[in-house]
């Protein structure tokens, strides 16, 4: 017989508080070359981080050959990890910031921004692990 999977909740892991906030957002309407430039995003999403408060561990990314020649930038964080996904084709990218720390994903997001000048920015933050919904 195999046992069910249990579910952690906050009553059964101790967690009085989420592990972590996770923001995703969507940029629509950027018109920019930063789109498809992956040192100058990566410089950016830098910028933005080190503002908000994040410790940048490690850096990866990769600029897509065909199509629009989107780019991707990834940041291992010591507080966990962020990602830029562009699509210029688009004139769109993808943001997403997971702190389980104190670093506010918002102050990177609003940084973004500032840079990227989108037309419409839709966000969500999320909890995770733990604490009320």
């Amino acid at each position: 017989m195999t046992a069910r999977p249990r579910t952690l909740t906050s009553e059964n892991t101790g967690l009085a508080s989420p592990a972590g906030r996770h923001l995703l957002a969507d940029l629509h309407g950027v018109d920019s070359p930063l789109l498809t430039d992956e040192a100058g995003l990566t410089d950016l999403l830098r910028r933005a981080l080190d503002r908000a408060g994040f410790h940048v561990l490690g850096v990866r990314g990769h600029t897509f050959c065909g199509g629009g020649g989107g780019v991707t930038v990834m940041m291992l964080l010591s507080e966990s990890h962020a990602t830029v996904h562009t699509y210029p084709e688009n004139d769109y990218a993808a943001v997403d910031v997971f702190s389980c720390g104190s670093a506010r994903p918002e102050d990177a997001l609003e940084a973004l921004r500032e840079e990227l000048r989108p037309e419409r920015v839709e966000s969500t933050v999320h909890r995770r692990g733990g604490g009320r919904p």
